[in-house]
């Protein structure tokens, strides 16, 4: 391995950063000068701004991993191992994982190689014996799952490229551990969708109409969830950024290095009362339904004119509940993570530590509560849901305080 290996950060396909990994295994990351000189720049992060709005250029190197904003690009859990393996990459190597999968990061991020090298030097070596198989693309998360390409004139079909990269489309696939979970996070999504909230496309599709799946996923049953992706337009990429990155938090902190109150602060900031009532809703509805996995990277900023960021479309919205029985939710609200805690006075309580109108913030929720009652009773046999999970979601809201006191 050479003792220097650089790699450069593209935003909206312009280079505006590298990425340069020196020997002990510490990575660099450091602006290029016309990308902080550009008065006019697009938004890399929110993370990366002082308190004034300026562009931060000192940035401390990191030992073995990536710097958080781009450790949280990378796939987590059994995806990240998946992908790991088909790329030829140990898994804890982030700078080479990065390499290998930055051709279709989320967002208008891109990485590639200074020195032209498609290939990390282990990497080549398996594809110089015949061993490479990347898919390379990376959506982030534990879920796996693959970016996909609508089969035009083929109804529903979608295929995977052979090397998973350039979909608008992501195929969320069933759950080897538990049954149903595409179903639900369909039903839960279209659900928020009927209440107002904002949801991208979604279908569930069946696996024999998934072209292009991969080998090495195991035996799977039931349909698969198919998502389009809102970080992809006909104009090409839009920017999106987790809170994880927001808060310049690595993923494996994504429980515990912020709180809804914490998020709802930047909202009430960066996105005026569009934002915050959204936001509300989202986490009002979340805790009704029972999805207690509602961490910091399934909350996302999007930035459709690349420089203001706005709330991203929601995503993993799922009731947990039927699976898990676990009622403390994957964030603080404001003092507490018990869904069974959820009053109005908390949410009174998160809109005043955020700095927040509480007569939105309490409005909001309490019009969700209402919304949620009547669109649930009319939809929730519309859907392919299990009994099991229609019970647990209903014995699990009416426990909630907030719901009773709408």
């Amino acid at each position: 391995m050479p003792n220097v290996s650089v790699l450069n950060v593209l935003l909206h396909d312009h280079p505006i950063a590298t990425l340069t990994l020196v020997q002990g295994g510490r990575t660099l990351f450091a602006f290029n000068q016309d990308y902080v000189d550009d008065s006019e720049r697009a938004t890399l992060s929110l993370s990366f701004k002082d308190q004034f709005g300026g562009l931060i250029t000192n940035h401390a190197p990191t030992q073995r991993v990536l710097p958080p904003f781009f450790s949280n690009l990378l796939p987590e859990g059994p995806l990240r191992s998946y992908l790991a393996d088909r790329a030829s990459v140990h898994q804890e190597r982030e700078f080479f994982l990065l390499w290998m999968l930055g051709k279709d990061l989320p967002g208008a991020i891109s990485i590639k190689p200074v020195d032209g090298e498609e290939l990390p030097p282990e990497a080549n070596e398996a594809h110089a014996h015949g061993h490479n198989r990347a898919l390379r693309f990376s959506l982030a998360g534990v879920q796996l799952k693959f970016s996909a390409i609508r089969n035009e004139g083929k109804g529903v079909g979608l295929t995977i490229p052979a090397e998973g990269a350039g979909g608008s489309w992501i195929v969320k696939m069933p759950s080897q551990q538990f049954s149903g979970v595409p179903e639900n996070e369909y039903a839960m999504m279209s659900i928020a969708g009927r209440m107002g909230m904002d949801v991208p496309d979604i279908q569930l599709i069946d696996l024999e109409d998934v072209d292009g799946l991969p080998d090495g996923i195991g035996e799977l049953r039931g349909q698969a969830l198919a998502v389009k992706r809102f970080d992809r337009s006909p104009g090409g990429s839009v920017h999106i950024e987790d809170f994880a990155q927001v808060f310049s938090k690595w993923p494996a902190d994504k429980y515990t290095a912020g709180s809804y109150r914490s998020i709802a602060k930047v909202l009430g900031i960066e996105t005026g009362e569009d934002g915050i009532v959204e936001y509300v809703r989202r986490i009002i509805f979340n805790t009704l339904i029972g999805n207690a996995d509602m961490h910091l990277k399934n909350w996302s900023l999007i930035y459709p004119n690349k420089k203001t960021p706005r709330l991203a479309p929601a995503y993993d919205f799922l009731s947990t509940i039927p699976y898990l029985q676990d009622e403390t939710a994957a964030l603080k609200y404001s003092r507490t993570k018990r869904m069974y805690e959820v009053s109005k006075d908390e949410i009174a309580h998160l809109a005043s530590k955020a700095l927040l109108p509480e007569k939105i913030v309490v409005g909001t929720a309490l019009d969700t509560v209402r919304r949620f009652r009547d669109i649930w009773e009319a939809e929730k046999t519309h859907f392919p849901l299990a009994k099991k999970v229609i019970e647990a979601v209903e014995a699990h809201a009416a426990r909630v305080p907030i719901y009773n006191e709408a």
